[in-house]
């Protein structure tokens, strides 16, 4: 079970990162107000749009750099979205904060807001590195951001990207180091990609920037398994590692394919509406998603993806340590991975079953797409 989950968009960020892909825009003028009023009526179109509302678990205002926000925009959200659906007793609430934007007197109004989790996006431990990433802040701007949100959230999380240029492991495993000595409950470490459409996607099309190879950055991701396990963060997802219980809810709600809200510009959902799997995508663009909420009540389009709701729930499920089970997903889609590759992924020590669970081995997470893209392949032929 994966609760109802609410995804908040905010869009503008002070910088466009060179490595970045989100859907973030730099703005010179914009209102928090005209935002928020355009957040609550497109909440209020999905929950128009259910027949049954379900109890709320997790609410998360990603970007772009939520820390922008105002604390009153945020609790104007949280209000709208109290009145709209049963909100659970232990729902959790994440914010992402970049160091540059963190101030005591903003983190405080988020906490009063509701806000119980914050995400800070550090990416880095090193100043050039920073630098190179396009970040505004530095390293010692950075770890005080970590230290303000564990003094003032019952919960936090910092981000850190490793396989960058010229990035060597032993620096990788000294930069973890620290950051483990933070004590944090919850890690996301991400490996740099080279993304479409970036400034990076140009320079290394330029021969201007390299990253490391498969084998390299495979070492890399080692190192990252083994000092997080080492203090007691369990790799809960392939990016992600959490001492117990301090895995973030709302990602969950993600990776076991429950249903989710997607809301502000560009925001992505999936819900259930009569018995049909929907994708849900909102208006990229912050003028048009704007002017069309206002205009319309919503940016959002639907398109049914029943048809690819079980390969979509294998892809996100066996990110997870923890798989997907077996009965329930069969269950569920009336469909199953081929008895043949499962037994040829779990005979090559790529895949295991325990206790009607599939999951991915540690060996299997290091080729994860061809594992999962295998399986998906079985289920059109066999299942």
């Amino acid at each position: 079970m994966t609760g109802f989950g609410i995804y908040v968009h905010w869009p503008y960020c002070a910088q466009k990162c060179p490595y970045c892909d989100f859907n973030s825009h730099v703005r010179e003028r914009y209102s928090d107000s005209r935002w928020s009023d355009s957040i609550l009526r497109e909440l209020a179109f999905v929950a128009g749009m259910q027949a049954e509302r379900p109890t709320v678990a997790s609410v998360f205002f990603g970007g772009g750099t939520p820390s922008l926000m105002s604390g009153r925009a945020v609790a104007r959200v949280l209000d709208g979205i109290a009145a709209l659906w049963p909100v659970d007793d232990n729902v959790e609430i994440t914010l992402e904060a970049n160091p540059n934007s963190v101030e005591q007197e903003r983190f405080r109004d988020y906490r009063a807001a509701g806000v119980n989790r914050v995400s800070i996006g550090v990416q880095a431990l090193d100043e050039s590195a920073l630098k190179a990433l396009g970040r505004l802040h530095g390293v010692e701007e950075a770890k005080s951001a970590v230290r303000l949100a564990q003094s003032t959230f019952p919960r936090s999380s910092f981000d850190l990207i490793y396989a960058r240029p010229h990035q060597t492991s032993a620096a990788w495993k000294a930069e973890l180091t620290e950051a483990l000595a933070f004590g944090t409950e919850h890690l996301s470490l991400y490996q740099l990609t080279i993304e479409p459409g970036t400034a990076y996607a140009t320079l290394a099309r330029q021969g201007k920037l390299t990253v490391p190879d498969e084998d390299t950055a495979a070492e890399f991701y080692e190192v990252t398994e083994d000092i997080c396990a080492a203090s007691g963060l369990r790799s809960y997802e392939v990016s992600n590692y959490a001492k117990p219980g301090a895995e973030s809810r709302h990602n969950l709600v993600y990776w076991r394919y429950g249903d989710y809200a997607g809301v502000g510009p560009g925001a992505h959902g999936r819900l259930t509406l009569d018995g049909r799997r929907m994708a849900t995508e909102a208006e990229r663009l912050p003028e048009k998603w704007l002017a069309a909420v206002e205009e319309r009540g919503s940016s959002i389009a639907f398109t049914d993806i029943s048809s690819d709701a079980a390969r979509e729930n294998l892809l996100m499920g066996l990110r997870l340590a923890e798989g997907i089970d077996l009965v329930s997903y069969r269950e569920r889609w009336g469909i199953a991975p081929s008895p043949s590759q499962l037994k040829e992924l779990g005979d090559a020590g790529l895949t295991a079953i325990e206790d009607r669970r599939l999951y991915a081995t540690a060996r299997g997470r290091l080729v994860l797409n061809a594992v999962i893209a295998h399986l998906a392949d079985g289920l059109t032929r066999e299942g």
